[in-house]
């Protein structure tokens, strides 16, 4: 008989999603706090099922010792329509600022990641004031739903749009085919493959998310942008001294 966790996740075993081994991944000057995860989804329907998934990833990242915060899109503006200090921007980087990972959920339309999706990328830059970099050295996991048969076309977009933001996306993804048949009534993805495939992406991610936290700023580091910072210092020295 599979042994249950809790009735927030009834579809999960516990014998076989043991505790990860922290001791053994963070670093030695980790902050020590839970590892931080924002959940972004790419729909804005009442039955909205990148949502749905996007909360299942959330309830397994919360038993496995994360703190999740989920944007709700609704209200974002398009990008270049208003200026950044629009609340639901703001709300929105301060949330990228405050993460240490990301799950990005998007369900297929026309064969790419939804508008709604995008346009939450869009909003966030490479780059804010006072050096801020809100997403790079972060993790990302990503996952897709399809109203008709399995397609991966929106996690491969997905997945460049995170190099693209230099973040740390890892190798499992999550792709739930005619989503509409797999969800229940109460709006949850029950036992099975796809349910089991969430809970790898998302043990993953756990997992990555403390190996990286506490390195980035080290993994990161790049010459070009020594050098940069180098021939900086090199003009300001010489500015003073003619």
């Amino acid at each position: 008989m599979k042994k249950k966790v809790t009735d927030s996740l009834p579809a999960l075993r516990a014998d076989a999603l043991p505790q990860i081994d922290v001791d053994a991944l963070k670093a030695a000057d980790d902050p020590g706090h839970k590892p931080r995860i924002l959940l972004l989804y790419g729909s804005l329907r009442a039955e909205s099922y990148s949502r749905k998934a996007a909360e299942e990833a959330a309830r397994i990242l919360e038993h496995l010792g994360c703190e999740t915060r989920m944007f709700d899109p609704a209200g974002l503006p398009l990008p270049d329509s208003v200026e950044p200090d629009h609340p639901k921007v703001v709300e929105l980087r301060e949330l990228a600022v405050w993460s240490e990972g990301m799950v990005w959920s998007s369900p297929e339309r026309h064969g790419a990641m939804t508008g709604i999706m995008k346009c939450q990328i869009d909003w966030l830059p490479l780059s804010l004031q006072g050096g801020i970099r809100p997403t790079q050295g972060k993790t990302l996991a990503v996952m897709q739903v399809s109203g008709g048969s399995q397609s991966f076309n929106a996690v491969n977009q997905m997945r460049i749009l995170g190099r693209w933001m230099r973040m740390v996306t890892i190798p499992n993804q999550s792709s739930i085919p005619k989503a509409w048949l797999e969800f229940s009534g109460d709006g949850r993805l029950p036992d099975g493959p796809f349910y089991a495939r969430v809970v790898d992406v998302m043990e993953e991610l756990v997992k990555f998310t403390w190996l990286v936290r506490g390195r980035a700023d080290y993994m990161v580091d790049r010459y070009s942008e020594r050098v940069e910072s180098a021939d900086e210092v090199h003009k300001r020295v010489s500015s003073k001294s003619s």
